[in-house]
């Protein structure tokens, strides 16, 4: 039974039509929820009240943090600044490897604690010094319209916005979407439409479009994440058919970073990913074509590193999070060979390191 939408959740929503059988359909992902009056989408956050879609999340969130960029991960979008972090509650997939599933799958909203307008948090940035704010912890594109408007809160003040997204939205949407972000890192969860399926109760063909638009035609800075499960998704064939797809479809220098699994949520039967699997995976995508190919959730410092594509010299060394050498010219360039190096970048004077800093917007 859906929890009843109170008054003050009611914020009206964008994308959806009336159906000729009196439902109406959300219109914002292919999920394509048909909902009668007081019923919830799957993402449990967009419901129908009095004949209209409405967000119930707008204003609401799970937490604020300013993090080092690297986190979200995004090692090519100003490298070494701090981001200001946060997301609502909800999800409009079902992974069931979520590594944020008690934000993502939750039913209650005991978790929104803060509440904050789009002013607020372009203002809490601004005099927190970061150069960029992410909607992240939850996929962005179901609290849409309240990510949009802190996007446009943003860009007045000159701070750039990061969407972290499994990219699971419909053309309108995605076009309206994206238009507001400079940056987005899409987990890419798979490689098989019988993955998608099986563990996320989605499909793989919509993100592989949003991926296509993302990189050929759009200026958002795109970056992609694969979390590699044993047995599941990491196998040689698989993870060479992806980076040799990206490699095509989207560009050599869109940089592509290999998560390491931990059991969690309701996949504990799976062991943690082994450093070697993405040091293998690392390898392949490399061999394909692609140019930056990073691991993360281990320690591996190469696997960490930038490196220029030409030559081959150390750019960016990265300890986890933690720069320990900057070599990049202020406008992107290998001051060896003198190469570009795909990405957004500017004068480099100190990281931000891996801090975390739990913050409130007021």
């Amino acid at each position: 039974m859906d929890e009843p939408i109170s008054l003050d959740e009611r914020y009206p929503a964008k994308y959806w039509h009336m159906l000729d059988d009196g439902r109406i359909q959300c219109d914002l992902c292919p999920r394509d929820c048909k909902l009668h009056e007081g019923q919830r989408g799957a993402c449990y956050v967009r419901g129908r009240v009095d004949d209209a879609m409405v967000l119930t999340t707008y204003g609401r969130s799970s937490g604020f943090c300013v993090d080092p960029i690297e986190k979200k991960p995004l090692n090519h979008f100003y490298p070494g600044s701090s981001v200001l972090s946060f997301g609502t509650a909800g999800c409009n997939l079902a992974c069931k490897f979520c590594q944020n599933w008690d934000i993502s799958k939750s039913r209650s909203f005991d978790k929104l604690a803060d509440e904050a307008t789009p002013e607020a948090i372009a203002h809490s940035a601004e005099q927190l010094g970061c150069k960029s704010v992410a909607f992240t912890y939850n996929d962005p594109v179901i609290f849409a319209e309240y990510a949009m408007d802190v996007a446009d809160a943003c860009h007045a003040r000159g701070i750039k916005t990061v969407a972290v997204t499994a990219g699971y939205i419909h053309e309108a949407a995605r076009r309206d979407f994206f238009a507001k972000m400079d940056a987005a890192n899409v987990d890419l969860k798979g490689f098989t439409d019988e993955f998608y399926v099986r563990q996320c109760g989605a499909h793989l063909q919509p993100v592989l479009d949003t991926l296509k638009y993302l990189c050929n035609e759009t200026k958002v800075w795109v970056e992609l994440t694969t979390l590699l499960i044993p047995g599941l998704n990491d196998s040689d064939d698989e993870i060479a058919a992806m980076s040799a797809w990206i490699t095509r479809e989207l560009g050599r220098d869109v940089p592509l970073h290999f998560s390491a699994f931990h059991p969690d949520y309701k996949m504990t039967d799976k062991p943690p990913t082994p450093p070697k699997t993405l040091v293998r995976a690392r390898q392949l995508a490399l061999e394909a074509g692609l140019r930056y190919v990073y691991t993360g959730n281990v320690h591996n410092i190469e696997g960490d590193t930038t490196h220029c594509p030409v030559c081959n010299s150390a750019l960016i060394v990265r300890d986890w999070y933690e720069i320990e050498q900057y070599r990049l010219t202020p406008d992107g360039h290998c001051p060896d060979c003198h190469a570009a190096i795909a990405g957004h970048f500017e004068k480099y004077t100190k990281a931000f390191g891996r801090q975390r800093i739990r913050v409130i917007p007021s």
